[in-house]
């Protein structure tokens, strides 16, 4: 699948999700390439020849005509509040902006990319959810912030769970059930055992994020189902591959 943008074609693909007017949202995918990184690595932190992380990074922003704000992920909960492009990387997992020209971004390789939009685009937000970050709350912190802008409900925000490992692939212990549980017994539901493993569980990231997004009050859920694991010509997995390259998840005001 190939988004072409302003001026150049990227492996990549508009999520299906009902935007206001001026909201815009991509992700992109694997591209086709030599092994582990692919064709379109956005990955500086992964081995990847830096010159063509750089290169895959500026065809980006030719394609969707916006600066991608990149973030030093670090399975924390902080949001960055974007005002413009920070002059060095920040470590963050969530961030948000009312800002035209910016687009928050979150890169992935098996976590859940989370998109936010305020209906009346007033203001957005991404978040990056592997399961450390969405047990320790980071999704709530990005909604919380969202929702100081002045007259902006979480009934107003909608919000797109991209591609992640899916609830068949994602293999857990007790340690990852139990962070949940002790947040929302609710979250149980989002676990199984494991057919073939004893102790261990199959988890649903996307699952437990609509959870956490309804008992913030937001509603308006659109899921891809999606899974990067068992997607090999699509995306990369570090769960599959362990040396893999990133997709990135983009959002961004007109």
């Amino acid at each position: 699948m190939a988004f072409i943008g302003a001026s150049a074609q990227i492996p990549a693909f508009v999520p299906d999700w009902d935007l206001p007017a001026g909201v815009k949202a991509l992700q992109t995918e694997c591209g086709q390439g030599a092994q582990p990184y692919g064709g379109f690595n956005l990955g500086d932190h992964v081995g990847d020849d830096i010159a063509r992380v750089t290169a895959n990074r500026q065809t980006l922003i030719d394609a969707v005509g916006v600066t991608p704000v990149w973030m030093r992920q670090v399975h924390g909960t902080r949001v960055l509040e974007l005002n413009d492009v920070p002059s060095a990387m920040p470590d963050a997992d969530a961030a948000m902006t009312a800002c035209s020209g910016v687009a928050c971004t979150i890169m992935t390789a098996d976590c859940l990319p989370v998109l936010v939009a305020d209906q009346q685009a007033r203001v957005i937000g991404a978040a990056h959810a592997g399961w450390r970050g969405l047990a320790e709350g980071v999704v709530e912190q990005l909604i919380d912030v969202m929702t100081r802008v002045p007259g902006v409900r979480p009934s107003d925000l909608s919000v797109w769970l991209g591609p992640a490992i899916g609830s068949t692939a994602f293999e857990v212990g007790q340690d990852v059930v139990d962070a949940f549980v002790r947040r929302d017994k609710a979250h149980s539901a989002s676990f199984c055992p494991h057919p073939t493993s004893a102790g261990k569980y199959l988890a649903d990231l996307s699952a437990l994020a609509t959870q956490v997004l309804r008992t913030r009050g937001v509603e308006n859920i659109a899921r891809s189902e999606l899974c990067t694991y068992t997607l090999t010509d699509r995306f990369y997995s570090f769960r599959r591959e362990r040396v893999t390259g990133r997709m990135a998840s983009l959002i961004w005001l007109e």
